[in-house]
């Protein structure tokens, strides 16, 4: 199993970049998609990351159960490309103070460790710019930097993408299974 973490800020190539990641695996990928079309501006993005795909990668849409579609899709000769992290959070927004958001990322979190195959992960790297005004904006930015870091802990490679340039922030050399 081999887990990457791709963190950049919005429109700066992480996606392509996952994309070009998961062509060089020669493994059949499946992407899970976490966006949900709440507006047409929205569907017109999730229009585009589908065109920009390869026709012969699945696509799994999944809004909130992440651990159960990584855990149903993986394989050890598949590729799994999660695009993203932080739209599957801001999914969970509205139940930042309930107990579903913790227990679900619990399950993401005790999940990706064991999960077989090629696996990468995308999400903005929010914490980079202003502090938000508003207390939900805030928690939504305090919750993805710590969902980012714990990632970042356990993952392989972590490659911070900006202007579509690749940047390794963590690299750990690896037998490739698939070469003997």
């Amino acid at each position: 199993m081999s887990l990457t973490l791709i963190l950049g800020g919005a429109r700066s190539g992480k996606s392509g970049y996952a994309q070009k990641l998961a062509q060089e695996t020669s493994l059949p990928v499946t992407v899970i998609a976490t966006a949900e079309a709440r507006d047409p501006e929205m569907l017109d993005r999730i229009a585009r990351h589908r065109a920009e795909r390869p026709a012969t990668w699945q696509t799994v849409e999944e809004p909130r159960q992440l651990a159960e579609v990584l855990v149903r899709e993986a394989g050890p000769r598949k590729c799994l490309v999660v695009d993203c992290l932080t739209l599957w959070l801001n999914n969970w927004l509205d139940e930042m103070h309930s107990q579903r958001y913790p227990a679900a990322k619990e399950r993401l979190m005790a999940t990706l460790p064991k999960l077989p195959g090629e696996i990468i992960l995308v999400a903005n790297e929010v914490g980079l710019g202003v502090v938000p005004l508003g207390e939900l904006s805030r928690r939504f930015v305090d919750e993805a930097g710590w969902l980012n870091q714990a990632i970042g802990q356990m993952a392989d490679d972590v490659v911070f993408v900006a202007a579509g340039l690749p940047l390794k922030l963590k690299a750990t050399p690896r037998h490739d299974p698939y070469s003997d």
